[in-house]
């Protein structure tokens, strides 16, 4: 007489070392930043024409 017993289907390895670091949102690449920069500066640029303009 035997018994077979069934297993529930094995889980993945790659889960638990995924959930044990540290994982978050990512930062902006590098032309993300090179843009955003060129937009820094351009408003700054205007800003400082504008007060040079007015009186």
């Amino acid at each position: 007489m035997s018994f077979v017993i069934q297993t529930s289907k094995p889980r993945n390895p790659l889960v638990a070392l995924a959930r044990q670091r540290v994982a978050g949102a990512h930062g902006p690449n590098n032309s993300a930043r090179r843009q955003a920069d060129r937009r820094a500066l351009a408003r700054e640029i205007a800003r400082v024409d504008a007060d040079r303009r007015s009186p």
